[in-house]
């Protein structure tokens, strides 16, 4: 794969991958966006963009061209390639664009889909699990506005002296209670009570 810096260094009419990045951009933003909206079907818009956004990005292409060894394939001018080039995540995110650029002309859509399902499946399923394990409030918060048309109300109380002090969070959603959380923070027993709250909504919808 030739990096447009090779290029500029060699004679004659070579090309640089560059064309085959733009359309692997496009190949990986639609294969992305419909795995997750295939195999994520309990998720809300917001939380499928920022799944699509956690992987498609340089630094999580970067580290998926390191596994590939991609970086020993490419063509490099002698300046980029002794500045360390072939670790560099900007380059190692576009040879891979550029890799799957090739499959979908070389193969055709299909190919392309299975490669991106293949060598992107497991970060996502990972990648969901962070998305919920971090922020249970918004996850909660856009499935009671679209199944309640409402919003949770969260009821705090709080217990002990300032220097060890507990905090205890309700989830209040319509007048009823959904959920209960602890925490050393209003913030932490919140997070709690929102993913008790979640997983009682999703028990109750089975």
């Amino acid at each position: 794969m030739a990096h447009r810096s090779w290029c500029a260094e060699v004679s004659g009419d070579e090309a640089s991958n560059e064309r085959l990045e733009f359309l692997g951009d496009a190949v990986l933003g639609w294969a992305v966006a419909d795995i997750v909206f295939r195999h994520f079907t309990d998720l809300p818009e917001g939380k499928l963009t920022d799944l699509r956004k956690s992987v498609v990005n340089a630094t999580a292409l970067a580290a998926m061209a390191v596994e590939l060894d991609i970086g020993s394939c490419l063509l490099l001018g002698k300046g980029e390639s002794f500045a360390g080039g072939r670790a560099k995540p900007s380059i190692l995110s576009d040879a891979l664009e550029a890799v799957l650029g090739a499959i979908y002309l070389d193969a055709g859509s299909g190919a392309a889909y299975e490669f991106v399902e293949r060598v992107l499946g497991e970060r996502l399923l990972l990648a969901v699990k962070q998305l919920h394990r971090l922020d249970y409030k918004t996850l909660l918060q856009e499935i009671v506005v679209r199944e309640f048309d409402a919003a949770p109300v969260y009821v705090i109380r709080e217990e002990g002296p300032d220097h060890a002090k507990q905090f205890f969070a309700t989830v209040m959603i319509s007048g009823q209670q959904w959920g209960e959380g602890t925490g050393t923070s209003k913030k932490q027993a919140e997070q709690v009570a929102a993913m008790v709250a979640c997983d009682s909504l999703s028990a109750d919808n089975d």
